[in-house]
C-alpha cells in the first residue's frame, strides 16, 4: 500500500530532531515503573503473540519483533495497535518487503529518510529495530505536524494525505491487534 511519499523539505531543527531520536541504539528492553505494568505488558505479549504466529511461526522470533514492536511504540509515545495494523496494511509483517515505490521493510520506509535523518544506508531499511524505530518516528513526526490527527498523519506517512482509503485500511488492520 507504500503510495506516493515525497520528500518534504525539513527545517534543520526539526531534522535534528528526528536524526536525535532514531539515534538512540539501546536495546529493546522493556523497563517497567511497577510490577503491575510488567504484568500488562506480559498479557500484552501473550495475547499478541497467537495473532501473528501464522506470519512468524518461530516463537523466539515472534517475541523478538513483538517487543521491538511495543518498545518502538512507547519511546515515540505512538499506540501499538495502530502501529501493528500500519505494519500488517503496509508489509503483512514481511521484513524485505519492497514497494513499487521503493518503500522498504516492516514499515515500508522511503529510502530518503536514511539520507536525511540516518547516515544514508539504505539496507539498514530491512533491520528489524531500525525499520520500527524510522517507522515510529517519521509516523510521531507526522502526528505532530498534523497535531494529533491520526487520520491525515496516516496519509501523509503513505503519501496519500486527504484521502480515505489508507488510514481507514490501517484503522480496520489495527482492530485486529486490540487486546
Amino acid at each position: 500500500m507504500a503510495g506516493k511519499q515525497l520528500e518534504e523539505p525539513l527545517a534543520d531543527s526539526v531534522r535534528s530532531a528526528l536524526s536525535s531520536a532514531i539515534a538512540n541504539t539501546a536495546p529493546p528492553i522493556p523497563e517497567f515503573a511497577s510490577s503491575e505494568k510488567r504484568m500488562e505488558y506480559l498479557r500484552w505479549l501473550s495475547a499478541q503473540s497467537p495473532k501473528l504466529a501464522k506470519r512468524k511461526p518461530e516463537l523466539q522470533q515472534r517475541q523478538e519483533f513483538l517487543q521491538t514492536v511495543w518498545y518502538e511504540t512507547k519511546r515515540a509515545g505512538l499506540d501499538t495497535t495502530t502501529v501493528l495494523g500500519l505494519i500488517e496494511v503496509e508489509s503483512a509483517f514481511r521484513k524485505y518487503a519492497i514497494s513499487v515505490v521503493g518503500a522498504r521493510g516492516y514499515m515500508q520506509v522511503m529510502p530518503f529518510w536514511a539520507r536525511l535523518i540516518g547516515d544514508g544506508d539504505v539496507s539498514k531499511l530491512f533491520h528489524m529495530q531500525t525499520n520500527l524505530r524510522f517507522g515510529c518516528v517519521i509516523l510521531r513526526h507526522y502526528l505532530d505536524r498534523e497535531k494529533g490527527d491520526e487520520f491525515m498523519a496516516l496519509g501523509r506517512y503513505n503519501g496519500s494525505r486527504g484521502k480515505a482509503e489508507y488510514p481507514n485500511a490501517v484503522f480496520a488492520a489495527r482492530k485486529k491487534w486490540i487486546v
